[in-house]
């Protein structure tokens, strides 16, 4: 019985959920993967990692977004995951965008989303977390209400509800979806920003690591601001990156001209770019998750040798189903072996 629900988990992408609408069958995902069982991962040494201090089995994590209020994360970390990011939650419960909001390019293998940090809140999100079984690395992704007029005040009360909750914290100034949001990546508002939620770490006495999630549309000069901002700050890593607000000219999906970010196959490029150039000015001084356009051990490998110490999957995910877990890391291990490297260490950053 559990093989068989395990299989019917796994084959659930390609023969029923893209038969459904999208945010259909979003929830339909959310509800069947905690009933799913454990799927057994191969040991593998070689892909071990250390991101910001947190020992990782392997460098495969899943983005922010899939995951809002935190309901499926052990089920998720049980598909193989080595870490889940939930969220983006905010401090009060929103609805979000009008429907519909979700997009399948599928053509161009991407997806566009203009969902708005639908949520149910933080207090939803933190009563679902003190409850759980802790068997694995959890991150949170905060951001703001749309209404927020203190966007700085708004972050610090988040991070303080929720660090003891996370294994790690991700600030959230990139979605496109909130009006004005990415206005905070802006190096006085950013800078307002990271000190509160610093503050909000240092009054809970507590040591975890707290990332930045940045957008792939920032220019040169941007980002390397950015990138100093968050080192000046001392925040300890970034994820690079969000989905965009470009539409590539060679899209070929009938949705392509819908609103919102743009994830998936088109994101790889410019979030590789931006990765390598922010990975080269921070110079060790900060860590990288890189995230956009994974779909393959190939893409994998070029983010970490693009100085990403770990890796997020979303939109891969969500067209493959879990199965994609093992196909990624299996040929991501190829790739090292094929080059030479003993483990993967000795591959971050090897491009830069």
């Amino acid at each position: 019985m559990a093989r068989g629900l395990a299989q019917t988990l796994q084959e659930l992408p390609p023969r029923l959920l893209a038969c459904l609408p999208p945010e259909t069958a979003h929830d339909l995902a959310i509800r069947l993967i905690p009933l799913a069982p454990r799927s057994r991962q191969a040991e593998r040494p070689r892909l071990r990692t250390t991101i910001a201090g947190i020992d990782l089995a392997h460098p495969l994590g899943l983005a922010a977004g899939f995951d809002k209020d935190a309901r499926a994360a052990e089920g998720l970390l049980r598909q193989g995951f080595a870490f889940v990011e939930v969220g983006t939650v905010t401090i009060r419960p929103q609805p979000g965008n009008p429907k519909p909001r979700l997009f399948r390019l599928a053509a161009d293998r991407a997806i566009i989303n203009r969902m708005g940090f639908n949520n149910r809140g933080i207090e939803a999100m933190a009563a679902r977390l003190e409850d759980r079984p802790r068997t694995g690395v959890t991150g949170i992704n905060i951001g703001i209400n749309k209404d927020s007029t203190d966007p700085a005040r708004d972050y610090a009360v988040a991070a303080a509800r929720v660090l003891p909750l996370a294994d790690y914290l991700t600030v959230n100034v990139s979605s496109p979806n909130t009006p004005g949001l990415r206005d905070l990546q802006a190096e006085k508002a950013l800078g307002t920003v990271l000190d509160a939620v610093l503050e909000a770490r240092r009054n809970a006495g507590l040591a975890k690591p707290v990332f930045l999630k940045v957008a792939p549309d920032l220019d040169d000069r941007s980002a390397d601001a950015i990138t100093e901002t968050a080192i000046s700050r001392g925040i300890d890593g970034i994820i690079a990156t969000n989905t965009t607000i470009a539409r590539p000219s060679d899209l070929r999906s009938p949705e392509r001209t819908e609103q919102g970010g743009l994830s998936g196959r088109p994101l790889k490029a410019p979030a590789t770019r931006l990765l390598q150039r922010m990975a080269r000015r921070a110079a060790g001084r900060l860590a990288f998750i890189g995230v956009g356009g994974i779909a393959s051990g190939a893409d994998a490998y070029e983010k970490i040798l693009n100085g990403a110490s770990a890796l997020q999957l979303y939109t891969a995910f969500v067209y493959a189903g879990p199965a994609i877990i093992a196909r990624v890391l299996d040929e991501l291990e190829d790739c090292l072996v094929k080059d030479g490297h003993a483990d993967l260490a000795s591959a971050i950053g090897a491009g830069l």
